[in-house]
């Protein structure tokens, strides 16, 4: 069983997301932040990070980043070349597919469809399935449940370091993707069976 993260392993759309943060900052605080930074909290529960970060102000500034995100969706989202393919190929070898994201449902489906990537992850487990989100595992738990899997058996694929701390907490084999947001060093620091470079790289790993 593979079970994948959505932003940045199989849509592009972390510029969108990157957007959306900055809008909401210049909006609230009149300046934008730091980039480096933003793309560190991509693999979070957006709400989480502004809970934490931006106490005071997290009501609005969730507010503006989806004020934002929705309506700049269609325009900005694709999946990664390479990826549809590689996900049909890999139901045609029996291999069963998830998806396990910290998203909102609604826009997680939004990015799916987007990347033509609906029929092909059957089984999905969003924001509001579960009640802790990555580094957790209780959503990539959820996700091999639902689709009769067990962790053991199982591999997370993701682009950020949450990604595969969670794989790890849930015992799964954790794959690292360097095209999203996270950066190649802090991936391999933290341990996954591989890292993948190019969706070709990952083919290899999955479909040896």
């Amino acid at each position: 069983m593979v079970i994948f993260d959505i932003d940045g392993t199989l849509v592009d759309s972390v510029g969108l997301i990157v957007a959306s943060y900055q809008y909401a900052f210049r909006t609230v605080y009149g300046h934008e932040w730091d980039e480096a930074e933003i793309k560190t909290w991509i693999g979070l529960s957006l709400r989480g990070v502004m809970d934490e970060h931006f106490p005071a102000d997290a009501d609005r500034l969730f507010a503006l980043y989806t004020e934002w995100v929705e309506p700049h969706a269609a325009e900005c989202i694709r999946a990664y070349p390479g990826i549809p393919a590689l996900i049909a190929d890999l139901l045609a070898a029996g291999v069963r597919v998830g998806g396990a994201t910290s998203k909102r449902r609604d826009q997680a489906e939004v990015s799916l469809t987007l990347g033509d990537l609906t029929s092909l992850i059957p089984t999905l487990v969003a924001h509001e399935d579960v009640d802790a989100h990555k580094p957790d595992p209780a959503p990539l738990l959820l996700a091999v449940e639902r689709a009769g899997g067990t962790p053991g058996r199982s591999v997370y694929v993701g682009d950020a370091v949450v990604d595969l701390q969670a794989a790890h907490a849930a015992g799964m084999d954790a794959v690292g993707v360097t095209w999203g947001a996270g950066v190649r060093t802090a991936l391999a620091a933290a341990g996954p069976v591989a890292l993948a470079d190019t969706v070709a790289d990952l083919r290899a790993v999955l479909l040896p």
